[in-house]
């Protein structure tokens, strides 16, 4: 018998089950449910002996994928919402919208806010990505906000590259009034810079705490700065060293040096950013030098390279831009009432009515010039050669640094000159005789004399154009140079006006009844009157920004001369401040306290590494 003519049966575990039929739907049927029962499983069968079929693994894979083409059709029918989406897609756009009218006005709130949050961000369009970058840059470049540019920058990779243009940074500079103190080092190649190093905004905040100030703990700090005193003989040129003194009590700082100049326009920014911020709250305490004597401070000057502080000891201390003592200038036997430093070069005078010329890098002194015949009150330099010097025997004298020759002996004055300014080839001079007097410096002349004060003139500002001075009768004149007229008499002091700082058409004046002053000299009129200190103004500055003030009543001050609102105090206590004086990134003060003279630099420049 041919065993292939005869039909071989399926194993049972093979076989695909029977779908089941849904039990009829009327419910009068004579069948029962129980009818459309599905079989209870049976055990399988024995295995039949080998018939000769054989169910390969082809017919499975088979097999396997008709089932799966069976569940992907039942899928697409079963998909309603992507039936919808295709229906909607065919729709023209006026159908689209009387759809979408009738589907809202049936939604309701929680639906339709939804709608908000999912269709807002499909609506934003990044400008920058379909602009052309030239149009980009003009945009930015009408940020006048540098930390608004710093998170711009940190929008996308696009954003970055824009902002880190410098070009944007440096229209920024010249807005913000910049300019006088633009790196030097920018190069052409910087400024048309791209790059993907995107400024941070957290990078425009203060480095510091905004907090009070702090004392930061110096690094190998030296409790007690040993110095040698000499003693100059009459005889010029010979010195000799007596015994070695202490004479400071030192703490300084050097993790606080000046930081290093920035190669960009942004960083710049950002630098200066940086430090008016920590003008407003922050600083810290960069050196502190205490003398171990008492003396009062005659003269504060700030250099590019030093800091020069004269006292009625006759000492002068000479320290470097950041705080660091470098020599102690001894050779004046009085009290030292006046230095100007130029360059590498130190002019001093005193009440020895002596001159010395000082070299600050070794700290020798270079010649002695003597003349006047009383304390030399006052002194200034016109270029790095010229000395002039006023004097308690009422005149004044023209010096030669470089061979100590007097070129001119200026006389006129009744009474001590107070003080003087230079301005090119010519000088002012006020006196105790209520007069001021223009000079000419290279033909030792006498110009004008302004005439108009009741008491004696205690101080001068001089640009070069307007003359302002200060007398013990309140009031404050303003005079021409070139004609010598007064111009004005500012009134509102009510006792000396002792201190005066002149900028363009600003000025400001400080005054014994504790008040200080800001007046526009356009129109002639005070614009801010600040009530300063308890007791008398001792000394001020300012700049475009803001004033700083300091009193007898040991407090310093920092006001915004804009608005003439007070910004804050610095954290000092001291019994009377001398002198003040500061550049963008530190201010000195110089004080008393406890009998003994304090100098503390604080400091308001970031740290290098965050430059």
């Amino acid at each position: 018998m041919d065993h292939r003519s005869s039909p071989v049966p399926i194993p049972r575990a093979l076989q695909r089950p029977p779908t089941s039929l849904p039990p009829p739907s009327n419910p009068g049927s004579s069948l029962s449910a129980a009818a459309f029962a599905p079989e209870p499983p049976t055990p399988a069968p024995s295995p039949t002996p080998f018939t000769g079929f054989i169910y390969s693994h082809e017919d499975h894979r088979r097999e396997n994928q008709a089932i799966e083409v069976e569940k992907e059709e039942v899928d697409v029918v079963d998909s309603p919402l992507e039936a919808l989406a295709r229906d909607f897609a065919a729709l023209e756009l006026s159908q689209r919208k009387a759809l979408l009218s009738a589907i809202f006005r049936a939604s309701d709130t929680a639906t339709l806010s939804f709608v908000l949050e999912f269709v807002s961000p499909l609506l934003k369009v990044d400008p920058f990505k379909v602009l052309p970058t030239e149009l980009c840059l003009r945009v930015l470049s009408c940020v006048d906000d540098p930390k608004t540019l710093a998170r711009a920058a940190q929008v996308s990779r696009r954003w970055a590259m824009l902002v880190s243009d410098d070009i944007i940074w440096k229209g920024l500079c010249e807005r913000l009034n910049y300019c006088n103190q633009l790196p030097p080092a920018v190069s052409p190649q910087i400024l048309h810079r791209r790059s993907f190093d995107a400024p941070s905004a957290a990078q425009f905040l203060p480095a510091r705490p905004s907090s009070v100030l702090v004392a930061s703990p110096p690094s190998a700090p030296t409790p007690l700065t040993t110095l040698p005193v000499t003693v100059t003989s009459s005889t010029l040129g010979t010195t000799e060293v007596i015994r070695d003194l202490p004479l400071m009590d030192s703490t300084y700082s050097p993790i606080l040096a000046r930081s290093e100049r920035p190669q960009s326009y942004r960083a710049f920014i950002r630098q200066r950013y940086m430090i008016d911020s920590a003008w407003l709250s922050a600083g810290t305490l960069a050196a502190r030098h205490v003398t171990t004597d008492q003396g009062v401070v005659t003269c504060l000057h700030l250099t590019d390279k030093y800091i020069a502080v004269a006292l009625d000891n006759s000492r002068i201390h000479i320290f470097t831009a950041d705080g660091k003592l470098l020599h102690t200038l001894t050779g004046h036997v009085m009290g030292v009432w006046a230095i100007m430093p130029w360059g590498d070069t130190l002019v001093s005078g005193g009440c020895d009515r002596d001159l010395r010329v000082w070299d600050l890098v070794t700290g020798t002194c270079k010649r002695v010039m003597r003349g006047h015949t009383s304390t030399v009150r006052c002194l200034k330099m016109s270029d790095s050669r010229t000395a002039i010097s006023g004097s308690r025997d009422a005149s004044l004298r023209v010096w030669d640094i470089e061979t100590g020759e007097c070129l001119h002996v200026l006389t006129g004055h009744q009474a001590s000159v107070r003080c003087l300014e230079v301005h090119g080839d010519i000088c002012v001079s006020g006196s105790y005789d209520t007069t001021a007097k223009v000079w000419s410096i290279s033909r030792g002349a006498l110009l004008h004399t302004l005439t108009g004060h009741f008491s004696q003139i205690y101080a001068l500002a001089f640009d070069g154009e307007k003359i302002a001075t200060g007398s013990l009768d309140t009031t404050v004149r303003v005079w021409s140079a070139d004609s010598g007229q007064c111009l004005a008499v500012l009134q509102g002091h009510t006792s000396l006006v002792g201190q005066l700082q002149m900028s363009g058409n600003t000025l400001v004046t400080g005054s014994s009844d504790g008040s200080t002053r800001v007046w526009d000299l356009k129109r002639m009129v005070c614009v801010h009157r600040l009530a300063a200190h308890d007791n008398s103004v001792t000394t001020l500055q300012f700049d475009e920004n803001r004033i700083v003030t300091g009193g007898s009543d040991g407090r310093v001050k920092i006001w915004d001369i804009k608005s003439g609102h007070h910004i804050r105090d610095l954290a000092c206590t001291f019994e009377a401040v001398w002198r003040v004086a500061f550049e963008d990134d530190k201010v000195v003060v110089l004080a008393s306290r406890q009998n003994r003279t304090h100098m503390e630099v604080i400091s308001f420049a970031p740290p290098i590494q965050d430059v």
